[in-house]
């Protein structure tokens, strides 16, 4: 049986016999809003738990829009374009307004990936700023968390008297769900705080994991880190597996996003027959698999349906192949993952990107993970096998896999990756 992930652009067929394969796991076909422009506006003017957006920043002279950056699949071009339309008739000029690239710790979007990721008109026609989480000069402590953490803001927007948040809401791995907070924490936040909401403290918490944000430390620590930023909008949407928009989400930081999560919970979580012997998933397809990195969201996002000792087998293109240059170091000098989670446990302890190395070792702890990327493998960076084995093609992994478990062994598919949540 043909079965496509995402993979890339293009995708990737792979072929699983269908007398071992329990089941594909999907998330719901969503429909898309047929007229999205339309949508955004009509959502400017009845908001989820907000006044209009017209009302609302009447009077403020200086707005900041906050958009993700390259790696993430939003349709930023689209919403901003019918944003600023919207607010050049409230009579705001484009040179009272500032978008601000939450990149977190990722690289600046610059030149032609910046004309892709906002359009032509609005690269040469607004005043565009990217977030550099080590540069401190560029940002301001305005205080701390309950837990303790140092709340260090891009000045950008803290400058501004009127700060709008957009985003994608999705499953996220730590988070519950992307989008609301997020943009802020990590999106638009300092280096030193990453040690905390990104601090093995939080992310061992059974809460933080995907899908959910009841009793999520991570969620309650974003929330908590934007709420004392200020945030005075919100604009989200949600997509299905053609990246086309289903739901708007605009208005208020909490209310809007949390509908945004029930909305996205019911699209993307799928309750499935059981654990299998081995699963084939996916890194998402571009632009969330440009990255070794970005592709253990997919390891992890697996882990419901594969037995405890089972095999996760991941297609994950990683054309920019393992990711930061601190990444690079974690994935290919610590062999040992049981002596990297007790170094990480300790306070003086702190590399950029440990946590994704982190969030592996739970589902390397759970399975062992076969990675198929067609430019990992001509990487002259080498991941110890002991994390993760490059094979060849999915199918000379499943061919393993059914050496060690039999000829029998079941099989669970997730083509869309960490886009679908499996739910025991």
């Amino acid at each position: 049986m043909k079965i496509k992930l995402s993979y890339g652009n293009e995708g990737l067929e792979v072929d699983i016999n269908e007398k071992n394969l329990l089941e594909v796991i999907e998330s719901k076909g969503i429909k898309p809003i047929p007229d999205v422009k339309k949508a955004l506006i009509e959502s400017f003017y009845n908001p989820i738990g907000s006044i209009s957006l017209k009302e609302k920043i009447n009077g403020k002279q200086k707005i900041c829009i906050v958009i993700s950056d390259s790696t993430r699949a939003v349709p930023t071009k689209l919403i901003l374009e019918v944003l600023l339309n919207e607010l050049n008739t409230y009579g705001i000029n484009n040179e009272q307004i500032t978008i601000l690239i939450a990149t977190g710790l990722h690289r600046p979007n610059l030149n032609e990936e910046l004309e892709k990721l906002v359009g032509k008109e609005i690269k040469e026609n607004y005043r565009i700023v990217n977030h550099y989480a080590k540069k401190r000069e560029t940002c301001e402590y305005i205080g701390k968390t309950k837990r303790g953490t140092p709340i260090i803001i891009d000045k950008a927007y803290l400058e501004c008297d009127f700060r709008i948040l957009t985003g994608l809401i999705e499953p996220h791995f730590m988070a519950g769900f992307s989008g609301g907070r997020k943009a802020i924490c990590p999106g638009i936040s300092y280096l030193d705080m990453f040690k905390h909401f990104h601090g093995p403290e939080i992310l061992e918490s059974p809460y933080a994991t995907n899908a959910n944000l009841e009793n999520n430390p991570f969620h309650l620590e974003a929330t908590e880190i934007a709420k004392k930023a200020g945030v005075d909008f919100i604009v989200n949407v949600t997509i299905n597996k053609n990246r086309e928009v289903t739901g708007v989400f605009s208005g208020d930081l909490e209310e809007a996003f949390n509908k945004g999560a029930v909305f996205c919970r019911d699209a993307n979580c799928k309750k499935i027959k059981g654990e299998a012997d081995i699963v084939v998933t996916s890194g998402g397809g571009l632009p969330l698999d440009a990255t070794f990195y970005q592709a253990v969201k997919g390891m992890v996002s697996a882990m419901p349906a594969v037995k405890k000792g089972g095999m996760i087998i991941i297609a994950s293109e990683c054309n920019e192949e393992i990711g930061s240059e601190e990444f690079i170091q974690l994935c290919t000098l610590e062999d040992n993952l049981d002596v990297f989670i007790e170094k990480i446990k300790k306070p003086d302890f702190f590399k950029i990107d440990q946590w994704q190395l982190e969030e592996l070792v739970k589902a390397r702890r759970k399975a062992e993970i076969y990675l198929y990327s067609s430019c990992m493998l001509a990487s002259k960076h080498k991941v110890p096998e002991s994390t993760v084995k490059l094979v060849n093609s999915v199918e000379e992994a499943i061919n393993i896999g059914l050496k060690k478990f039999g000829s029998n062994a079941t099989i669970n598919v997730i083509p869309e990756g960490p886009y679908t949540v499996p739910v025991v």
